[in-house]
């Protein structure tokens, strides 16, 4: 909805009333998470503003803040991303070196130099972007029609969202019989490989855990967490040499007994999808709220989030 808005004919003054109802605070943290970026001159355009606007720190200063209980400085802003995508050392992070800002990547950590493993979503998308049939698809999702660029990408949408409400097993068994039926060529693999990643960590990028296999969290058994968290810090020690204390949920999926294990894991901060802003005096450091940025958005959209984010209906109890 506010992407709409925020790019129709209202959209500046929109954000210009959004901006004067926030009120930034010290001690209080906002967290960008991107997946992908997929417009290079937006992204440019978005770390040119946060640069100026913001106080931008790296994971090191919010574990020492932590650590201390130092008080963050007024408009601190952390700026992380999720799956490893290359796109980020492509993309995103030359952007940022420039600008001198420091970057989070959170990598699931059994998809690098695994071409066989792709994400879900993405086999799922390229197979609907790709499909050479014009016709209509069955799913369980429902009915949709192949006609169009617009009404695949609309499948894409509703099949995605229906299907992973189911159990993890399941959605990759539905995710398997729908690609297949299209008969499209199998999806490109997208996560940076190790060495990749290895020459990021020595630019600067600090690497996080992300599970190894990209499960919901929600979803695991005690024995299945322990491998999802303690492998993929295994595998970043294994690959990078130190590995932070930090931890994203896949999805943003958890429950108290994830966060039990994290916590008796040593992990000091960890980071959910639950929008808003963390007032770090009280925040709960393992239930962390982030802003989601797409991969094309702009700058108008990424302001109005973060001013959104700031209010006082999203603010982090």
């Amino acid at each position: 909805m506010i992407n709409r808005i925020v790019q129709s004919g209202v959209g500046a003054r929109l954000i210009e009333l959004l901006e004067q109802g926030v009120s930034q605070k010290p001690d209080h943290l906002q967290v960008l998470t991107y997946h992908q970026v997929l417009e290079p001159e937006a992204f440019d355009r978005q770390m040119a503003y946060v640069s100026e606007a913001y106080h931008v720190i790296s994971v090191a200063e919010l574990l020492d803040a932590c650590r201390t209980g130092s008080e963050l400085q007024q408009g601190s802003l952390l700026i992380t991303f999720d799956d490893a995508y290359v796109d980020f050392a492509d993309c995103a992070w030359p952007i940022m070196k420039r600008y001198q800002l420091p970057a989070t990547l959170f990598v699931p950590t059994a998809f690098p130099d695994n071409p066989n493993r792709i994400f879900w979503w993405d086999r799922l998308q390229y197979a609907l972007e790709h499909t050479p049939r014009r016709d209509t698809l069955d799913t369980p999702a429902g009915r949709f029609s192949l006609k169009t660029a617009g009404r695949r990408h609309e499948a894409y949408r509703s099949i995605r969202d229906h299907i992973k409400k189911r159990p993890y097993s399941e959605l990759l068994s539905w995710t398997h019989q729908i690609c297949n039926t299209l008969e499209a060529p199998p999806a490109p693999h997208r996560v940076l490989g190790w060495a990749a990643l290895r020459r990021l960590a020595q630019e600067g990028v600090t690497l996080g855990a992300h599970t190894r296999y990209h499960r919901f969290m929600d979803q695991l058994l005690p024995e299945e967490i322990e491998e999802e968290v303690m492998g993929s810090l295994h595998d970043i020690e294994r690959e990078i040499g130190a590995v932070p204390p930090i931890f994203a949920y896949p999805d943003g999926r958890f429950n108290e007994d994830v966060v039990e294990f994290l916590e008796g894991a040593g992990i000091r901060v960890a980071f959910t999808t639950v929008r808003g802003t963390n007032n770090m005096k009280d925040a709960d450091r393992l239930r962390l709220r982030r802003i989601n940025i797409g991969p094309r958005a702009t700058l108008p959209v990424l302001r109005a989030r973060l001013a959104q984010a700031a209010l006082p209906l999203y603010q982090a109890p």
